[in-house]
């Protein structure tokens, strides 16, 4: 896998930084964090990501409906961590969810399976 530039987008600070050394370990740059919807909207605007890590649940607004706005402009990989994988798979069927609490080898193989199913892939 090629180093990506990754967008998280969750409201627990212990759980942006957990994911943020994850990925960095794995050779990854996170370009930036984002705790709300609208800062996560922004965020993929101005930092044109390559792959987003995604929190479904939101203090102040909405993973899933930040990920829908953000995806009006182009494809886009992501990956939503949730407690409630159903929820999300209700809203968007087929998606490619990692249940909390997660491990690294789940990680891995959601942002694998998220890259294998996003039109613009960044396999090298």
């Amino acid at each position: 896998m090629i180093p990506l530039r990754v967008l998280v987008v969750e409201d627990d600070a212990l759980i942006a930084m957990l994911l943020e050394e994850l990925l960095v370990g794995m050779g990854h740059e996170v370009c930036a964090t984002a705790a709300t919807e609208a800062d996560a909207v922004r965020a993929a605007t101005r930092y044109a990501p390559d792959l987003m890590i995604v929190d479904a649940r939101l203090g102040r607004g909405s993973g899933i409906a930040a990920v829908e706005q953000i995806l009006l402009a182009g494809p886009l990989a992501h990956v939503f961590v949730s407690g409630d994988a159903d929820q999300v798979r209700a809203r968007r069927p087929g998606a490619v969810v990692v249940r909390k609490p997660f491990r690294k080898a789940e990680l891995v193989t959601a942002i694998d399976t998220a890259l294998d199913a996003s039109p613009a892939t960044l396999r090298g």
